[in-house]
């Protein structure tokens, strides 16, 4: 179990998750679920992103990414979306 209280969405996140079908929302917040209870199940990037997680999920078999940080008892959601330029657009995303 995490000792996360708290969800933050970035302002990019909540933009792509408004643009979601229903069932893919539903996709989202069970990955969502999976790392609230176990913030170290994503990935940890380097380089430019370092200190933020991607976790992949499957959502109308399709693979999706989440980006997210903890920080303390707060987790971070920066931004999700299909592989395609998702690495490219999180980092100017996190650096402007």
């Amino acid at each position: 179990m995490s000792d996360c209280k708290e969800i933050i969405q970035s302002p990019v996140f909540a933009k792509q998750k408004k643009k979601l079908k229903k069932q893919q929302r539903r996709d989202l917040d069970a990955a969502v679920r999976t790392i609230f209870v176990d913030p170290a199940v994503g990935t940890m990037k380097s380089g430019d992103l370092s200190g933020v997680q991607v976790y992949k999920y499957t959502s109308f078999s399709q693979q999706m990414l989440l980006a997210y940080e903890v920080s303390g008892k707060t987790l971070f959601l920066y931004a999700l979306g299909a592989h395609e330029n998702f690495y490219r657009n999180l980092k100017k995303y996190l650096h402007s």
